[in-house]
């Protein structure tokens, strides 16, 4: 059934994305650094608005190196997201390292390519997620309970409860709606980037 449901979502996923001691190193240079609200849609990155309503997060500015790291990847990948999605896809936006404790969470949305916002993330094509930590069903060392990435299709009256784990890339086109569950134990921390 998650298969079918993975390819009614058009998902492309990619275990391994990266690995464990890349996940971990970029999880404790999280904890360490200094965060902000993460915001939500504006006209510009600069102008998006905090709203605690909608999404409760912290946004982590990470090493030069991890950063240029993460970049390098995704630009490879561009070219396998753009196959899959048979769409040309040029450049991917500015990766965004996210970070979920207990009771945050972003409501169903949709990311871009709706064509119903004048706004500049409406260019974005894909979405894309990179998990750094692994989901639990029970509070345990180093996981997370609850916080699970949640697609929705209402039309269909289809629902995926996907919970990666720690180095799992998912990409999925940017017009699909979706949402982190609150966080009920742990920290959930991610990587999410669009492709343009």
């Amino acid at each position: 059934m998650a298969t079918d449901l993975h390819a009614h979502f058009d998902l492309l996923i990619r275990p391994n994305f990266l690995d464990a001691a890349e996940c971990a190193r970029i999880v404790a240079q999280m904890r360490a650094g200094e965060s902000a609200a993460a915001t939500v849609y504006g006209t510009t990155p600069a102008t998006g608005a905090i709203d605690a309503n909608i999404r409760r997060a912290l946004r982590h500015a990470p090493a030069a190196q991890t950063l240029a790291l993460i970049r390098r990847r995704l630009d490879t990948f561009l070219h396998e997201a753009s196959r899959h999605f048979a769409i040309e896809l040029t450049e991917c936006e500015e990766p965004q390292f996210l970070r979920y404790r207990v009771g945050d969470f972003f409501v169903a949305h949709q990311d871009g390519n709706t064509g119903l916002l004048r706004l500049d993330s409406e260019a974005r094509r894909v979405s894309v997620i990179i998990f750094l930590g692994n989901r639990s069903d029970a509070p345990a060392v180093d996981a997370y309970c609850g916080g699970s990435l949640v697609f929705h299709d209402w039309r269909a009256d289809r629902r995926l409860e996907f919970a990666g784990e720690a180095g799992t890339l998912v990409a999925f086109r940017a017009e699909t709606t979706h949402e982190v569950m609150p966080v009920t134990h742990g920290e959930r921390c991610s990587i999410v980037a669009w492709y343009r």
